[in-house]
């Protein structure tokens, strides 16, 4: 096995196309992509629990026969729970309620004042009433995900949450199943795919229509969600998973080598980039990968991965490497420099930023608390980590009293007869004393 790695120069004349080309991802729009999932969506809406049953036994190779032998009860979620081993029950429990207390900090709250001419304004802040979380069960399973979208949508008052996961040849996660109980999940079902979101969205006779959908997922899944944002809410369209380390040369190599594998054996279009002002030390980096490699047990995917889509740039200094993380608004950032706090500030565009060289990426996947579902593909620019904000909605209140509709009302007539819009004028004007 051989890596390959790309090398760039932010000073180079080409940096900034050969920039785009490296950072360049446009699965989602693909065309076939697209048709399959369009007849999934169309199939599930028209036949319910019927269409979901074959898609299921079609791509996870189950073989049921009705939507009851893809469900599963909370005593079964409960009975995994008391399944696992005990360093695993514990574990999963101290990252819930790390998860959990970083998000109680996130709620909202429902405020209202009083203008000076009397009018009541406000905001009341309401949780959704119904939640599906897809979570991922084919190269991996991933109990963190659950933990992840399940708690801030219990913390933001969520009535109810689904769960959606694929499980291939009929087989059950045990540590998925258990983080779903420790969560609170409510419904679990054995499905995933397109199929999936097409329950959710649309709701069958068995799967509860919900309001809105989040987690991650392949590119169906993501496909999916964005044929149905409008008929639901969804969290994002997420891509590739991403990492982003700025160095200042001084961290063991062979910490930075595993750091950028830990995104790369994600799947083959993840993204690890290197920058740093020092040449040679990127190359002791890439001489740890190199080394490190042969012991990954998904060396394969790293791999392809890095040589597809790895990259190592030379900056000149932290102040240009601060100025090329922000042109690429990096899902994870590192900054693995002797004084991160001295660049927190500069930094603009990222979903994750994880301070100093003891603090590796791989623990925000986990335990450290804030969520690990971040905005992809430089979406970090206009987008935030999922929170509980997620499954918040706010609704605004208007209280006028007799005397301050009178003296407001005027406004909205002059405002409205210039927009053309007689109805409006002459709601308001009614309301204007005489």
């Amino acid at each position: 096995m051989n890596l390959d790695i790309k090398r760039l120069d932010a000073n180079s004349d080409t940096f900034d196309a050969q920039l785009q080309q490296l950072l360049a991802w446009e699965s989602v729009s693909d065309a076939s992509v697209n048709q399959i999932v369009n007849q999934i969506l169309q199939d599930v809406r028209k036949r319910g629990d019927q269409a979901i049953v074959e898609y299921t036994n079609k791509f996870d190779k189950t073989s049921a026969t009705e939507m009851s032998q893809l469900q599963l009860s909370t005593e079964q979620l409960q009975d995994a729970l008391k399944r696992i081993p005990k360093h695993q029950r514990d574990a999963l429990t101290k990252a819930a309620e790390r998860v959990r207390r970083f998000h109680e900090r996130q709620a909202d709250s429902s405020w209202q004042y009083q203008d000076d001419d009397g009018t009541v304004l406000g905001q009341k802040v309401t949780p959704i009433d119904k939640v599906g979380i897809y979570v991922p069960g084919g190269k991996a399973s991933y109990p963190s995900s659950v933990l992840m979208n399940a708690i801030p949508a219990k913390v933001a008052g969520v009535a109810e949450i689904i769960m959606v996961v694929p499980t291939p040849n009929g087989q059950l996660n045990d540590l998925v199943l258990a983080a779903a109980a420790i969560a609170g999940v409510d419904q679990v079902f054995t499905i995933g795919g397109a199929q999936a979101i097409a329950a959710l969205a649309y709701g069958t006779a068995t799967v509860p229509k919900v309001d809105k959908i989040t987690g991650p997922g392949n590119i169906f899944v993501a496909t999916a969600k964005k044929a149905v944002f409008g008929l639901v809410g969804i969290d994002m369209i997420a891509g590739p998973s991403e990492i982003l380390v700025i160095a200042d040369g001084k961290t063991d190599p062979d910490w930075l080598a595993m750091d950028l594998f830990s995104q790369a054996e994600h799947d083959e279009q993840a993204q690890s980039i290197l920058v740093c002002a020092d040449a040679e030390y990127m190359n002791s980096v890439e001489a740890a990968m190199q080394k490190l490699l042969p012991e990954m047990e998904r060396k394969t995917i790293i791999e392809q991965s890095i040589n597809n889509r790895a990259a190592f740039i030379l900056v000149d200094d932290l102040a240009q490497a601060v100025a090329v993380s922000n042109a690429i608004a990096p899902e994870h950032l590192e900054l693995s420099v002797e004084d991160p706090q001295s660049l927190l500030e500069s930094v603009r565009h990222a979903g994750a930023i994880f301070m100093g060289r003891y603090t590796a990426e791989a623990l925000g996947d986990y335990c450290a608390g804030p969520n690990h579902v971040l905005p992809t593909s430089g979406t970090a620019r206009f987008s935030s980590p999922l929170g509980v904000y997620d499954f918040q909605k706010r609704s605004s209140i208007v209280f006028f009293s007799e005397q301050s509709a009178s003296d407001v009302g005027p406004i909205a007539s002059v405002l409205a007869r210039g927009e053309g819009l007689t109805a409006h004028a002459r709601s308001a004007e009614y309301r204007i004393k005489k």
